[in-house]
């Protein structure tokens, strides 16, 4: 999983990067900070793992890992060239999701660009610079289609549904909200990545006073909150300067201070589940003395698929799927104990892959 972090300058966005990812990138009171984007790998934290791998003595173990990409900080003007956001954007274009970092914290040494906090002006001055850099696209591909479209039943139907979305556009809506008439629409809208098509998380950076409620009684939290919802995306609650701090400490450590402030998850694990809820996704688990590992697929992925995940191999020569619940495997202490049980079952090509899924593929190619 990819995501792609955005926001206006000082919000807390790279800060929040560096702490999810302790990949060190720049940070500091003023705008155009990040110049590079900076990509960092975070793995996905899961007690199954670790639980498995004292099972089984593996040798190994693996998570399944998300990919975050932080750009420059996006300003009023960026697709016309004002600040350095704009020619960051194509970095995040192949990104799964996006997120939103808003600013929801007053603090007069932190200087906001608009002059004040108010986080739904700040959504639609990203949104606006999202759907402008997507104009661009689309009017490139307008031209290049318009060509080929005269001779072309297939590119004249293409470019009715590019006209169609410039037109959506145009009208400061987000291509999410655009309903292809059919499945050739869907298929090319899939194809143009655009920004505007894909699915946000919202991370309402707050005060850390503001943590214990998460947000409850913040005015700004509650008007992120409300946008999201009426938008079909997601949002958390977030401090990164205490995420900075998180990062920093070992797991026990990590442990004790979150139960310190009252929180029950850090700002990573919070956005790994908004993350996995918005995008459909689950993970399966394999395990053995060699490696214990976590794999990432789309709930409704079906086993022959999931298999295929390992390798191709698996897929093209899918025979059937030995399936125990993670939970039964460890109450019953080993995978001979929980076959004895009948808890291990055999499942064919249609059975359809649930979190927490232990499996053993039998292939032959």
């Amino acid at each position: 999983m990819k995501l792609g972090i955005v926001g206006l300058p000082n919000v807390g966005k790279s800060t929040l990067f560096n702490s999810l990812t302790k990949a060190g990138a720049e940070s500091a009171n003023y705008p155009f900070c990040t110049i590079d984007p900076n990509v960092g790998v975070v793995a996905v934290p899961d007690e199954r793992l670790r639980l498995l791998t004292e099972l089984y003595h593996s040798a190994k173990t693996t998570p399944a890992v998300i990919e975050f990409v932080d750009i420059a900080g996006l300003v009023k003007g960026a697709s016309k060239g004002e600040g350095l956001g704009n020619q960051f954007l194509a970095n995040i274009r192949e990104v799964d999701a996006v997120v939103h970092v808003v600013r929801c914290f007053e603090d007069s040494n932190v200087i906001h660009v608009d002059g004040s906090v108010d986080p739904v002006r700040d959504i639609e001055t990203i949104n606006l610079e999202l759907i402008f850099s997507d104009l661009e696209i689309l009017e490139r591909r307008i031209a290049k289609t318009a060509r080929a479209a005269r001779n072309d039943k297939t590119q004249a139907k293409e470019l009715q549904l590019l006209e169609k979305l410039k037109a959506h556009l145009e009208a400061e809506k987000l291509a999410i909200t655009y309903e292809p008439a059919d499945e050739d629409e869907a298929a090319w809208l899939s194809q143009y990545n655009l920004l505007t098509a894909k699915p946000v998380i919202f991370a309402a950076n707050v005060a850390e006073d503001d943590l214990a409620d998460d947000g409850a009684s913040n005015a700004h939290v509650r008007a992120v909150r409300d946008y999201a919802a009426s938008s079909g995306s997601e949002a958390f609650v977030i401090c990164a300067q205490i995420e900075q701090e998180i990062a920093e400490l070992d797991d026990d450590e990590k442990q004790m201070f979150l139960e310190d402030l009252g929180l029950k998850a850090s700002g990573l694990e919070k956005l790994i589940s908004a993350s996995y809820s918005l995008l459909g996704l689950l993970s399966f688990l394999t395990a053995g003395e060699t490696e214990t590992r976590a794999w990432t697929i789309r709930k409704g992925t079906k086993a022959p698929q999931a298999a295929g995940k390992i390798h191709s191999d698996f897929e093209r020569g899918f025979i059937r799927a030995e399936v125990v619940n993670y939970r039964n495997l460890l109450d019953c202490g080993s995978y001979a104990a929980a076959k004895e049980k009948g808890l291990v079952r055999l499942e064919g090509k249609d059975y359809v892959v649930q979190d927490g899924d232990v499996i053993l593929f039998r292939f032959n190619v």
